[in-house]
């Protein structure tokens, strides 16, 4: 049985400088139709979906983002011998930038930095992907079929791969604590994990700035910022 599995949304990164989607200076609260940047049916119908979404790829602070305090805080958890998984629902692979072994992480949402083509299955990189747009192409189409290309990131109206969501199910099985952290646990499949956790008879810890389903559940709830509470936290765990 993992001693502790680790569940991340997007409040994990804030303070990295990546916004998140639901507070406050959140994208969809700043921009309400900025889900259809990543909504797949939205994204294959209007080429002018696809040339905002490449956009906003392009413009993403996770390209130049560093991990903060929590990141590395987990990367020490896990030196320590106590973490089991880091599940995260981020796409800015800062959990792996900070240290964290890659065969720990399971992305449930997959990875802003490749791109794929939704025909025929074909990867790149997304940098490869921008490269052409920026030499003139608006609308880059795959190059071995001509399909549509997307980044590997699992969009609206997707479903998660189904091995990464099975692992992430059996790592909050067969865990002793479930720590979920800057994630309003609000979106499913993911927002069902700590249930599952919880159910198995695992401890619940709660960090995130606003209240979550999860709340009463938990053992724990931490309201204070998470740079500061989840190496505060982890430190007290770890004795």
């Amino acid at each position: 049985m993992n001693e502790i599995t680790v569940l991340t949304g997007a409040g994990i990164s804030t303070e990295s400088g990546i916004p998140d989607f639901r507070g406050p200076n959140g994208l969809w609260t700043r921009y309400p139709d900025f889900q259809k940047l990543v909504d797949i049916d939205h994204y294959l119908a209007d080429p002018e979906i696809r040339r905002r979404s490449w956009g906003f790829r392009r413009d993403n602070p996770a390209w130049t983002a560093e991990p903060n305090p929590a990141h590395l805080a987990l990367v020490e958890l896990e030196r320590a011998g106590r973490l089991g998984r880091i599940i995260t629902q981020n796409i800015d692979g800062l959990h792996q930038r900070a240290g964290s072994d890659p065969g720990l992480v399971l992305e449930l949402h997959g990875n802003m930095f490749g791109a794929m083509c939704t025909g025929c299955g074909a990867r790149t990189t997304l940098r490869q992907a921008l490269d052409r747009i920026d030499a003139g192409e608006t609308d880059p189409a795959c190059l071995d079929c001509g399909a549509i290309l997307k980044t590997t990131t699992v969009m609206f109206g997707e479903s998660l791969d189904a091995g990464v969501l099975t692992a992430a199910a059996e790592a909050a099985r067969n865990c002793r604590t479930f720590i979920a952290i800057g994630t309003s646990l609000q979106v499913h499949p993911a927002a069902a994990l700590p249930a599952i956790a919880f159910d198995a008879g695992a401890r619940l810890i709660v960090v995130n700035g606003e209240p979550t389903p999860y709340d009463e559940l938990a053992d724990e709830v931490i309201r204070e910022p998470i740079g500061a509470a989840v190496p505060a936290l982890l430190t007290r765990i770890r004795g």
